[in-house]
């Protein structure tokens, strides 16, 4: 069984982010086991927890339950043309003690939203940045940037372009071909 974390970016009720990635879950294959790990509560990172070995409990039930997983899937809107604070956290968060990320060698798939046409660029690409460095393995082609999300979805939150759903369905087989790349 292959777990992959889900990475929200968006902490709003009803948010696009989180109706797209309750959609792009169920296009694993079966034997994907995807948890939505929140990221709302985390304390915003200081050092000083870490060098004074006193992190905050929700520092280690993250670290703990990311360590567990075998690859990432961030959705994200875009908020100022990059990604949105929370999320930033949590990369910072489990990113440290330095030497000791729970990214590291993950594969990771970065799919950002935006209501707007750009498709939250700035954000799918300041992530990426952020996850070169963090030494992530990240699907490259297809890119996934969603635009104009507030038309996306029906009254129940499923995708209602077919094209989009196939799109999407390509993304992550993309990203399930990366993953057995690096679990061989």
């Amino acid at each position: 069984m292959i777990k992959v974390a889900v990475l929200v970016g968006s902490l709003r009720k009803g948010s696009y982010s989180r109706q797209l990635a309750n959609n792009v879950v169920k296009l694993f294959p079966e034997d994907y086991k995807l948890e939505f790990v929140e990221i709302g509560s985390l304390p915003f990172y200081n050092e000083d927890y870490d060098a004074e070995n006193n992190p905050p409990a929700e520092y280690t039930a993250f670290r703990n339950k990311m360590k567990e997983m075998d690859a990432v899937l961030f959705v994200t809107p875009e908020y100022n043309r990059s990604m949105p604070a929370v999320l930033k956290n949590a990369l910072d968060v489990g990113s440290r003690p330095y030497g000791q990320s729970v990214y590291d060698g993950k594969p990771a798939l970065v799919i950002s939203q935006s209501i707007g046409d750009i498709s939250g660029f700035g954000a799918n690409h300041h992530l990426r940045q952020s996850l070169a460095f963090l030494n992530m393995p990240v699907v490259q082609q297809p890119e996934a940037y969603i635009g104009n999300s507030s038309e996306l979805f029906d009254d129940n939150g499923n995708i209602k372009d077919e094209e989009t759903v196939q799109y999407l369905q390509s993304v992550v087989d993309t990203f399930v071909e990366l993953i057995k790349k690096y679990k061989a």
